[in-house]
């Protein structure tokens, strides 16, 4: 018998690789011949470096960049998978909302700065493709600080280019527009996001994302005018209405105006990048797995991706996540043959995340010893 694990991470708990790893073991106490291949997996968000670089033989690279506010620098760690040739970043690592203190949190003063500079520095290290996951961002400047960062010209209403890092401010009350830049010529980005709001509107970045980064009411009705103003003097609303271009305060925009990037969803990137599709064949069971099975997890969530694949492949896939939520029993005509909570009785949630690591071996081990019952996923 043969299983293939690819989970994501149990977020604040276990990274992925820990996830597997511990399935692995409670599989290796049921039934110590069977094989298994672990397989770490992300969706675009948190947590996406480190699963692509485990799950590729890659290994991590840590440069000293500009944090969320132009005043700050940050050490922020990215990927150089196994190919060599491609990168892997996490916009959070150097604009991220988690690096600032509740009282700094403001995207009329933050900027992307910070993740132009990682994208350079992956240029820097060989890197001919880079996929970019833009979840946590603390930044409403619809991409131009990482613009900027990349060598495009930001041109100001004053005239002249600008020479500091782009806030939010600045895209609201100075900037004209960018000009054409070429420092990542020749270099395909591929943005990760599975957020679908345009850049401006009433389901624009400022308006559905502005509150949760600091922004006052007075400041998303000014973040949203300076959105749809810099798109209409850019010459591309057209682009700023694509699902995806509010993603991480418009940095999706950006991404695509000025740096040529395209959108995918997180999943789809990751499992290409790992070659999933193509591991999976010849198992007799995939187990996957994420810290909260509910509705939200149809949105593009890693488990729900692994079981598509799975019922594509005529695979049975079984989920261990942490907590069962309202809409979870839909994610079966996704692909889930099954999924279990791991917690075993009532608990906190401080126990069940400190416990996630045993508890998910146990339940695997379970699983496994259940399988066995099954004739069809009996190897004689």
């Amino acid at each position: 018998m043969k299983v293939v694990i690819a989970p994501d991470k149990f977020k604040g708990s276990l990274p992925a690789r820990d996830v597997a790893a511990a399935i692995a073991r409670g599989i290796a106490r049921a039934d110590p011949r069977i094989l298994v291949e672990q397989i770490p997996m992300a969706d675009g968000g948190e947590g996406t470096v480190d699963a692509l670089v485990a799950a590729t033989g890659g290994r991590l690279i840590t440069r000293r960049v500009t944090g969320p506010r132009p005043e700050m620098k940050v050490e922020a760690t990215f990927g150089l998978l196994g190919d060599g040739t491609t990168a892997v970043i996490e916009m959070a690592a150097a604009s991220g909302l988690h690096l600032l203190r509740a009282d700094q949190q403001d995207p009329m003063a933050t900027t992307t700065y910070g993740t132009g500079e990682l994208l350079l520095a992956a240029r820097e290290v060989g890197a001919r493709r880079i996929i970019l996951g833009i979840g946590g961002s603390a930044t409403t400047d619809g991409g131009l600080g990482c613009a900027h960062a990349c060598g495009a010209p930001v041109l100001m209403r004053c005239g002249g280019e600008a020479t500091t890092p782009i806030t939010g401010r600045d895209m609201v009350e100075r900037v004209d527009r960018v000009a054409p830049g070429r420092s990542l010529d020749g270099i395909e980005i591929v943005v990760a996001s599975d957020v679908i709001n345009p850049l401006f509107g009433p389901d624009g970045a400022a308006r559905i994302f502005g509150p949760q980064k600091g922004a006052t009411s007075e400041q998303v009705e000014a973040l949203d005018r300076g959105l749809r103003d810099l798109a209409e003097r850019q010459g591309a609303l057209e682009v700023a209405n694509r699902p995806g271009a509010g993603a991480a305060g418009g940095l999706g925009f950006g991404m695509m105006a000025y740096l040529g990037a395209t959108l995918r969803p997180g999943f789809e990137i990751v499992a290409d990048a790992v070659r999933l599709r193509e591991r999976l064949a010849g198992a007799d069971l995939v187990i996957t797995g994420e810290g909260r099975l509910d509705e939200s997890s149809l949105g593009g969530k890693t488990a729900i991706g692994v079981a598509r694949l799975c019922r594509d492949l005529r695979l049975p896939c079984v989920a261990l996540v942490g907590s069962v939520g309202e809409g979870a029993e839909r994610t079966i005509a996704q692909g889930l043959t099954a999924y279990f909570s791991i917690c075993d009785g009532p608990m906190t949630l401080e126990d069940a995340m400190r416990c996630a690591a045993m508890m998910l071996e146990r339940t695997a081990a379970h699983v496994i010893r259940l399988c066995g019952c099954d004739p069809s996923l009996r190897r004689t």
